[in-house]
C-alpha cells in the first residue's frame, strides 16, 4: 500500500486567516524537463522518498501568493497513487515552497462549551474560562484539583471561571458512577456538586475499602451523594431517582466531545480554548492564564510565590 509522504517544507511563507478551497485553473506555463527534474531531485532528497516511488509534477498555475505559481506533485508506487501535494514555485524558478493555510476565524474560547455545567470562581462572562476534562478516579486529576485550583482562585479571584466536563477512563471502574452521581447533585445544587467533587478527589483511595470492592465503592458514592443532597436541601426524591437510574448518556457525550478536541488522557485543561494536558507545574498554567487575560484586555495580577506542585508532566492511566 502507498504510504503517506512527509511534506517537504523549504520555505514557510505565512499563515493565512481563513481556509479557502482551491480551484483548478488553466496552466500558466509548461515546466521544462530540466526544471521538472530539479524539483523532483529536491523533493526526493528533502523528504527521503523511496526509490520505488514515481513522482509526477503538474504544469504551473497562478496562485494567490504574489511571485509564486502553484504546482502539484503526485506520488505513485505499486500501481497506487497518493493524494497530490501542492507546492509553490517562484516566478524566477529559484525557490520551491509549501504554504499551509489555517482557519483562525473562530474564537478559541468557543471551542469547548461549558453551557449548563456547575461552575466555580468568576461569573458567567468572566475574562478566562477554564474547562477541565476530569476523571474522578484519576490520581493526577486529584493532584491538580487539590493544588492548582485553590491557587488559581486565590490569585485570579473572579477573573477566572472553572468548569469540569467528564472524561472517565475505561481503566477506572467507578469513575463513571462518580461522575453520574456528582452530576445528579449538580442538577439541583452547584455547591453540592463541587463539594462532592472535592471530597471524591481528596478521598479517592478510600472508596471500595481495603479490597477495592467495586460494589462497595458504588455504594459509598451513592451514600455520599445523598448525604450531600440532604445538606444542600435538594429534592431528595429527584436526587434518589437520578442516582438509581445511572444514566450515562451525558457522560458518554462529554467524553465524545473531549475526543473530538484531541483529549486522550486526564487531566486536560482548556484555558480560553488553549489545551494543556497532564499534571503540569502551576507556573505553566499561570503563564497561559496571564496571556489569555492580556488578550482580553485585562491586566494579570502580580506574580505570587509558586506553591508546591509535582514537576513531572504525567497523565492518568
Amino acid at each position: 500500500m502507498l504510504t503517506a509522504v512527509t511534506p517537504f517544507r523549504a520555505l514557510a511563507l505565512a499563515l493565512a486567516l481563513s481556509t479557502l478551497s482551491c480551484h483548478a485553473q488553466a496552466p500558466k506555463a509548461t515546466l521544462t524537463p530540466e526544471l521538472t527534474r530539479r524539483i523532483e531531485v529536491l523533493i526526493r532528497s528533502k523528504s527521503n522518498i523511496p526509490p520505488d516511488y514515481v513522482l509526477s509534477v503538474s504544469d504551473r498555475h497562478k496562485s494567490e501568493i504574489p511571485g509564486y505559481d502553484e504546482i502539484s506533485v503526485n506520488f505513485a508506487a505499486d500501481g497506487q497513487t497518493g493524494k497530490p501535494i501542492t507546492f509553490l514555485l517562484s516566478d524566477d524558478n529559484k525557490t520551491l515552497a509549501q504554504f499551509s493555510r489555517y482557519d483562525i476565524s473562530q474564537d478559541p474560547k468557543t471551542l469547548v462549551s461549558d453551557t449548563g455545567r456547575p461552575a466555580r470562581g468568576g461569573p458567567e462572562g468572566a475574562p478566562v474560562t477554564i474547562v477541565g476534562f476530569d476523571d474522578l478516579e484519576c490520581p493526577y486529576c486529584a493532584k491538580m484539583h487539590a493544588q492548582i485550583f485553590p491557587a488559581l482562585m486565590a490569585r485570579y479571584k473572579d477573573q477566572v471561571r472553572i468548569v469540569y466536563l467528564d472524561f472517565p477512563l475505561d481503566q477506572h471502574p467507578w469513575a463513571i458512577r462518580a461522575a453520574i452521581d456528582a452530576n445528579c447533585l449538580g442538577i439541583q445544587s452547584t455547591t453540592g456538586y463541587w463539594n462532592a467533587v472535592d471530597y471524591i478527589h481528596s478521598h479517592a483511595g478510600d472508596f471500595g475499602g481495603a479490597d477495592h470492592s467495586l460494589a462497595k465503592a458504588n455504594d459509598d458514592l451513592d451514600k455520599l451523594t445523598k448525604e450531600e443532597g440532604e445538606r444542600q436541601k435538594v429534592n431528595s426524591g429527584a436526587l434518589t431517582a437520578c442516582v438509581a437510574k445511572q444514566d450515562g448518556s451525558a457522560i458518554a457525550q462529554s467524553r465524545k466531545e473531549g475526543e473530538k478536541l484531541g483529549v486522550q488522557a486526564t487531566p486536560a485543561l482548556f484555558i480560553n480554548g488553549e489545551r494543556l494536558e497532564g499534571a503540569l507545574p502551576i507556573e505553566y498554567v499561570y503563564r497561559v492564564i496571564d496571556a489569555a487575560l492580556t488578550a482580553e484586555g485585562k491586566t494579570p495580577p502580580p506574580p505570587v510565590p509558586v506553591p508546591p506542585m509535582p514537576g513531572a508532566s504525567k497523565t492518568g492511566n
